[in-house]
């Protein structure tokens, strides 16, 4: 038995073993906020002891809280937590976007003091980057930090802060060297989100959820040591942050274990079935197109994982993966909506089941996917400069 082999029996086996059955199948994940009740108990349980395994994080380092993985191990614990439906036990954008920045840009004792608290799931985090005016031309921000001593005191506000209100840490883009240009007088901040100067407001949307917040800044605290990278120079971090984000890695955890919607071909078959239990033949092909493209972005993810052997992301190519992931969420919502006929668009009322009604709202939500973390138009852009090499 070669040592990969004997890695999956060795994983197969802890698995089935430590894994509760409240974190089995599709269902909540524990986001490490302390804000939000636990929807079982089991949660709980399960992130402490993937905690005590470094699985949070498994790629990371030892010393900041990980198991050190290589990407082929990485790989097959997302297989075998997949075969046997467990959930993972944590993903927030520490995990996903805080925490990778970090160990690129931050200082050695920056990683030693944060990174376990990411890994552990001590607090949820969010995004401090767009403001009123400030969206796609995110160099344009305005809230500022001035230094007082041994910390800087911010003023300002942000809008779209996902999470903001369930968010214990916040990472913000803020204006430090006013008289520089635009992109060069940015610092990048990591903000304790429990203190009197920060105040998170939701903003309710069409979906009738508040994930949105608008954030205010009234002489909030940030501390020196808590800047990633240097003074000014947080334009460079802030970039490189958005391509983790963009990456999908996040999908492609989630995605790879007990954490996934209804799928289309379920809805297919309960709603657009013939007696034979085959799909109508007006909606075969369009079913069969999503599936294989949906099959595309999972294969060529866990390609990025398996290439991505220094724990980075492929620079500019992320906005590739932004654009077809939130495209391809519009169709399988879209999708979706036209297989339940008018059973796909209810809001409320006893006529129709809860998966319809959340088929209606994450309809509504998909939506906004193209627009944040930079608009798909944005991102074609950059495809076009940064990866065909194109001129204006």
């Amino acid at each position: 038995m070669n040592t990969i082999d004997q890695f999956r029996k060795e994983t197969r086996t802890w698995l089935e073993e430590n894994c509760p059955p409240g974190a089995r199948g599709p269902g909540p994940v524990h986001t490490g906020s302390s804000k939000i009740p636990l929807a079982h108990p089991d949660l709980q349980v399960w992130l402490e002891r993937m905690v005590e395994k470094g699985w949070t994080v498994p790629t990371w380092p030892k010393e900041y809280g990980g198991a050190a993985l290589t990407s082929e191990q990485y790989v097959t614990l997302l297989e075998e937590m997949k075969a046997v439906g467990a959930r993972p036990p944590l993903i927030n954008r520490g995990t996903t976007m805080a925490g990778p920045t970090i160990l690129e840009f931050g200082t050695e004792e920056q990683k030693k003091r944060l990174l376990p608290i990411i890994a552990r799931g001590e607090g949820a985090w969010c995004q401090g980057y767009s403001e009123p005016g400030a969206g796609s031309d995110l160099a344009s921000l305005r809230t500022t930090a001035v230094p007082d001593g041994d910390r800087y005191l911010i003023n300002g506000q942000k809008i779209w802060t996902s999470d903001g209100h369930t968010s214990e840490w916040m990472f913000i883009l803020v204006r430090t060297g006013p008289l520089e240009p635009k992109h060069d007088g940015i610092s990048f901040f990591i903000l304790n989100m429990d203190q009197p100067g920060v105040d998170p407001r939701p903003i309710q949307l069409i979906n009738g959820g508040s994930h949105f917040c608008e954030t205010f800044f009234e002489n909030a605290v940030a501390d020196k040591r808590d800047m990633i990278g240097e003074l000014n120079k947080g334009w460079t971090v802030g970039k490189r942050l958005l391509q983790h984000e963009r990456s999908g890695m996040e999908m492609l955890v989630s995605g790879g274990t007990g954490r996934r919607r209804t799928s289309v071909v379920d809805v297919a078959r309960a709603y657009c079935s013939e007696d034979s239990g085959r799909i109508t033949e007006q909606f075969r092909d369009p079913v069969t197109s999503y599936e294989m493209n949906a099959h595309s972005l999972r294969l060529t993810q866990r390609r990025i994982v398996e290439e991505s052997t220094d724990g980075k992301t492929p620079g500019a190519a992320t906005s590739i993966m932004k654009v077809v992931s939130t495209d391809l969420e519009k169709i399988q919502t879209e999708l979706m909506a036209s297989l339940r006929g008018t059973q796909g668009y209810g809001w409320e009322g006893d006529g129709f089941s809860q998966a319809e009604l959340d088929g209606t709202r994450q309809f509504l939500w998909s939506r906004a996917a193209s627009i944040y973390s930079g608009s798909n138009e944005i991102q074609r852009n950059i495809i076009a400069k940064r990866v065909l090499g194109l001129t204006d």
